[in-house]
């Protein structure tokens, strides 16, 4: 392989940074690359006074460029640390690269992020039936709404209880509904209230929506993510290690447009992409005969198209829809009914990938 600044920066996008799924390029932590023939120089720059993080992120820099490159000859890091204000405490290994710790509770096994890039396809319906499928599964379940704007899990899974506080660590303590556990905006603010904040009140919500609530031993924690890829998004990867992202989608093109740069964000901030569910997939009418009335098909082809898998398809049910205004979703309202064996089998499919 040629070794040219391109080639350098892609061999880069491979070295994670410490405790991340990211790398070190997407943390913005790759200041300037210099190529001499065979020779590289690459200049980190961090953004915590953490001598003992740059050493090993520069590590990982010489081992990442002589495994892409194999003629290479040196390997120049030179790190920029910055100093620490005279008495403060060092920071830990795992502070992130915008100076936040990494706050995942080590009894929480797994976080999946559900996300669609567009607003309207269903995600929500889907997070809430989701949620509640792993728990009839076995699984230990949480729910955060990280739609701080818009939150709608407390209607959908009937839940409008305030979250109490712990009395030694001040940590909200997350209502139970259908046997998961929940946090959200919605359970905070009045129903009328509108949340008008800018970009850092919804990063430091959505950190204590992570660190700040006593989740306890959980299975899994599903994130609703909001449509689009803003600042909750960025937030959350930049706050957790995701160990994978849901994307759902209708069929249409209109649809998957929009749902394609919700999974080059996962891609960019190297969160595994688990799959694609297609919801409202088709309509089946009162005579037996089936309607498609948003197309059908194109979250399969896109799944192909990417080569991740594809998760399952889930119809237009009236059941779906009453589950979520009444606060019962159909997964637990009508666990027979065919929408609920649809988000069982999807369930399924996550777990199975997850192990």
């Amino acid at each position: 392989m040629n070794i040219n600044q391109d080639s350098v920066l892609a061999a880069l996008r491979t070295v994670k940074y410490p405790g991340y799924s990211r790398d070190i390029v997407s943390f913005g932590l790759v200041k300037d690359i210099q190529v001499d023939g065979t020779d590289v120089g690459v200049m980190i720059e961090l953004t915590a006074p953490n001598p003992q993080l740059g050493e090993q992120i520069a590590d990982a820099v010489r081992l990442g460029l002589r495994n892409a490159f194999p003629n290479l000859t040196n390997a120049h890091v030179q790190l920029r640390i910055p100093q620490a204000a005279p008495g403060a405490p060092q920071p830990a290994a795992g502070a992130a690269a915008g100076g936040a710790t990494r706050q995942r509770d080590p009894r929480i096994r797994r976080v999946v992020a559900v996300a669609s890039g567009k607003g309207g396809v269903g995600k929500s319906t889907c997070s809430v039936n989701l949620a509640c499928a792993l728990h009839a599964l076995g699984a230990r379940v949480g729910l955060m709404d990280a739609d701080i704007y818009g939150p709608s899990i407390p209607l959908m899974m009937g839940m409008h209880d305030r979250p109490s506080v712990t009395e030694d660590e001040n940590k909200l303590i997350p209502p139970l509904a259908h046997g998961v556990k929940l946090i959200s905006m919605g359970f905070l603010i009045d129903p009328d209230q509108a949340v008008i904040w800018r970009g850092p009140m919804i990063q430091k919500t959505i950190q204590q929506f992570v660190g700040q609530v006593e989740w306890g031993d959980l299975d899994y924690l599903l994130v609703d993510l909001p449509p689009g890829t803003g600042d909750a998004q960025l937030s959350l990867c930049q706050t957790v290690a995701l160990d994978g992202g849901v994307v759902v989608t209708t069929p249409q093109e209109a649809s998957l447009g929009v749902v394609r740069k919700g999974m080059t964000m996962f891609e960019k901030v190297n969160v595994p992409l688990l799959g694609i569910v297609e919801n409202m997939s088709y309509f089946t009418a009162p005579d037996g005969s089936r309607v498609e009335i948003f197309g059908h098909g194109g979250g399969r082809t896109e799944a192909t198209r990417k080569g991740i898998p594809f998760l399952g398809e889930i119809p237009i049910y009236t059941e779906i829809r009453e589950g979520g205004d009444r606060g019962i979703p159909v997964v637990v309202g009508a666990p027979d009914s065919a929408p609920a064996k649809a988000f069982m089998a999807v369930a399924e499919a996550i777990r199975k990938q997850l192990g």
